[in-house]
């Protein structure tokens, strides 16, 4: 008998569906399309096919025509798939009516990110964020199966059916759930702040990796200051903000912090629960934005990215462009992009190449705004030498009886701390 048993569960059969509107451009639908072929694929689904429907006018019972909504069933039907996957975006009827037409499972592209980031939430913060997420995308879905079946009843009010009940009974639930998360979420939220204050009291610069999902920011992490941050490839391998030490040859520190990646048409309930992550990419001294060189939509993908920055508060901060898996990319792509982005630094995250000069890069950047002053700190005040000697460069240093006479360099953000104790510069005189 050469048959045998396959332990390992059945991937689950997609059909990918691309809504091609008027106001997107065909070559824009196709790229999105791909695009959710890739979610698809990192949430374990088997893409079994992919088409893509002009639509001109949306319906409100399928989105699409029932001619078109058709074809698509007979297509699902002959694939043999277990769902279907809409890059667009379906109401609760729409999707309810889906199910019932074809009978497989249907999600929209909002609900697959949602079931992306629930299978990667590792921390307290990140599963709360993501529940929150997902019971405020099935609220709506559960009030519409209660329309349904007041309508079931022929719109008659009065003592309710079971199934009614029950749904009602669901809809409390998942409200007073909501409830309990959005007050647990601030005491999450309080910790983190404790958090940042500590690093601020520190007075260490700090930088945040940005960049679209799996541009290679964790990896980059991980390279840069010889962590074992998660680093898959995979969309959205990191939803926690990651915070790690990267040291300087020349003495000096810096607090670097991988953010949750960005991606386009990221529902707006994410984008709502993520704020906090995000907040670590707004709070930076510095934001070093990563992008994929071997992704053909490179550009694209730093165009969301700059649209999200721009969104949270963070679109002026000073950043470094880096242009990471060079060794993988197409040379003519690397030919062209010093034309393109002559400001942009090439680099590997996985053979190093571009590291150093990443990290000198780093270090310039942020002690461009170094200013050299004579400081006379005194004895009761020592704890600032070390904060010094961390954030500048000091030239010279020399002891008096009541005081420390020191002549450095360093950054305008330190001016609050040790600004009431400089001097006038004899030399410069």
């Amino acid at each position: 008998m050469n048959e045998y048993f396959d332990p390992r569960p059945k991937a689950e059969r997609a059909l990918l569906i691309g809504i091609e509107l008027d106001t997107v451009r065909k070559d824009e639908a196709l790229s999105l399309l791909r695009e959710l072929g890739g979610l698809a694929r990192s949430l374990g689904l088997e893409v079994a096919d992919s088409i893509s429907v002009k639509l001109r006018e949306k319906t409100a019972s399928l989105l699409v025509g029932t001619g078109k909504a058709d074809e698509i069933v007979a297509i699902a039907k002959a694939e043999n798939v277990d769902s279907i996957v809409f890059d667009h975006a379906l109401s609760p009827s729409q999707q309810r009516n889906w199910e019932t037409l074809s009978g497989k499972k249907v999600y929209d592209r909002s609900e697959l990110i949602i079931k992306i980031f629930s299978s990667r939430a590792l921390t307290k913060e990140a599963s709360l964020q993501v529940e929150l997420a997902r019971l405020e995308f099935s609220l709506p879905r559960l009030a519409h199966s209660y329309e349904d079946l007041s309508r079931q009843r022929g719109g008659r009010y009065g003592t309710k059916g079971s199934g009614e009940q029950k749904i009602e009974l669901d809809r409390r639930s998942i409200e007073h759930r909501i409830h309990e998360i959005k007050e647990e979420m601030k005491d999450v939220r309080k910790s983190r702040d404790v958090q940042r204050r500590r690093r601020e009291r520190v007075e260490l610069p700090r930088a945040a990796i940005v960049g679209y999902t799996n541009a290679g920011k964790s990896s980059l992490l991980n390279a840069l200051t010889a962590a074992d941050v998660l680093a898959e490839d995979k969309l959205f391998a990191t939803l926690d903000p990651t915070t790690r030490k990267l040291n300087f040859k020349s003495g000096g520190n810096l607090l670097i912090t991988d953010t949750v990646g960005f991606v386009r048409n990221l529902p707006h309930n994410l984008i709502d629960a993520f704020k906090a992550t995000l907040e670590e990419a707004s709070a930076s001294d510095l934001l070093i934005h990563v992008a994929d060189a071997s992704d053909p939509e490179v550009e694209i993908h730093m165009a969301t990215t700059e649209k999200v920055l721009s969104e949270i508060g963070a679109g002026e901060l000073p950043r470094i462009l880096v242009l990471n898996k060079v060794d993988i990319a197409d040379q003519a792509v690397l030919d062209q992009w010093p034309r393109i982005h002559p400001d942009s630094l090439p680099v590997s995250a996985k053979t190093g190449r571009g590291l150093d000069s990443l990290a000198l890069l780093i270090e310039k950047t942020l002690t461009s705004d170094m200013e050299e002053v004579v400081l006379a700190i005194p004895h009761s005040d020592y704890s600032l030498i070390p904060l010094i000697h961390r954030e500048g460069v000091v030239i010279e240093e020399k002891t008096e009886d009541e005081r420390s006479i020191v002549r450095c360099r360093i950054p305008r953000r330190l001016e609050g701390k040790v600004g009431k104790y400089r001097q006038i510069d004899e030399e410069k005189q």
